[in-house]
């Protein structure tokens, strides 16, 4: 009897322990045993891929595993975005967002998936100022004087932009809608063949990435007017956000954050959210994301949330605005 005892004691110790572990697991508490991979949804090489590669290495040396990079370009980001909304929710296929996830429910047709709804933002990571720059040219000064001039001559104003449906050219239509203004797009196949067309005066103005626009604005190549964030750029800091220049509400960032499948449970994102806020608000990380021309933009993933659902409202509306369309 008194071995039955003992017996059915270590049994229940025995059971205990393992539920206790397969709960530990279940919550996310060994979380993570093995390596994490965050997919791309553009080539190698680009902006958000130095970024991510970046900030990678430390954010997986925060969690003890290796973040593996995935690039998977294809249709505007959205067969990454297909490909992880799609992965078991278990904080080991993540996704390097861009704003393709607010502006692409609204340019594409039958998506499949809905950033929305699909996916648990876990935190913005970065952003990059955006800035309006015209050819050396045009008798203008300031965003002011840009805009009386498109008014008294409507549509004989252009603006180039890397590609119908990019960031950059929403950019411009969202200064049409908020200007009043009408201008007309050239869609280019890139943003250099853009940049230098503007350079050279084939066309009059564009919005840039600020970090791509630097050094010509400096050499005095092109003209700069404004930046598109809430404040001003420290590279450029001479020059007004859109909104000091007079366009109300006019903010226009390309930025970056971490998400993660629809059902993810919370204490993993959170996990997750703590070690990429804790490596990005590091001195030595902000100086080298700098030198990138990149500004850390940390979030919770409630916060975060709320951002993708404003820029989506605002995209949105933008995109109808401009009747602009893709196939």
């Amino acid at each position: 009897m008194k071995f039955t005892r003992h017996l059915t004691a270590g049994i229940l110790r025995a059971s205990l322990g393992l539920l206790l572990a397969m709960l530990a697991t279940a919550s996310g508490a060994a979380y993570p045993d093995k390596p994490i991979k965050v997919v791309l949804g553009f080539a190698a090489g680009g902006g958000s891929d130095i970024f991510l590669r970046a900030i990678a290495p430390a954010i997986g040396e925060a969690l003890g595993q290796q973040l593996v990079v995935e690039n998977r370009p294809g249709a505007g980001g959205n067969v990454a975005m297909m490909a992880v909304a799609q992965a078991a929710p278990d904080g080991y296929t993540l996704l390097m967002g861009t704003p393709g996830l607010a502006t692409n429910p609204s340019l594409y047709a039958n998506l499949g998936f809905d950033p929305l709804r699909d996916f648990a933002p876990v935190s913005l990571v970065g952003s990059v100022q955006n800035v309006l720059i015209v050819k050396p040219s045009l008798a203008v000064n300031s965003v002011a004087e840009l805009v009386a001039y498109a008014k008294a001559n409507p549509g004989k104003l252009n603006y180039a932009s890397p590609g119908s449906g990019t960031s950059l050219h929403l950019a411009g239509e969202l200064f049409k809608s908020v200007a009043g203004i009408n201008m007309v797009h050239v869609a280019y196949k890139g943003g250099a063949q853009a940049l230098n067309d503007v350079m050279s005066g084939q066309v009059d103005l564009m919005f840039n990435v600020l970090p791509s626009a630097l050094p010509q604005i400096k050499a005095g190549k092109v003209n700069a007017l404004a930046v598109t964030g809430a404040q001003r750029a420290d590279s450029l800091a001479d020059k007004p956000t859109m909104i000091e220049a007079g366009i109300p509400g006019y903010t226009a960032i390309t930025w970056n954050g971490i998400l993660a499948p629809a059902g993810t449970p919370r204490d993993v994102v959170q996990k997750l959210n703590e070690a990429i806020v804790r490596v990005l608000r590091t001195p030595e990380m902000r100086q080298r994301l700098a030198a990138l021309g990149q500004d850390v933009l940390v979030s919770t993933p409630d916060e975060f949330a709320a951002f993708l659902r404003d820029e989506s409202v605002k995209w949105r509306r933008t995109i109808e605005a401009g009747g602009v369309k893709l196939q």
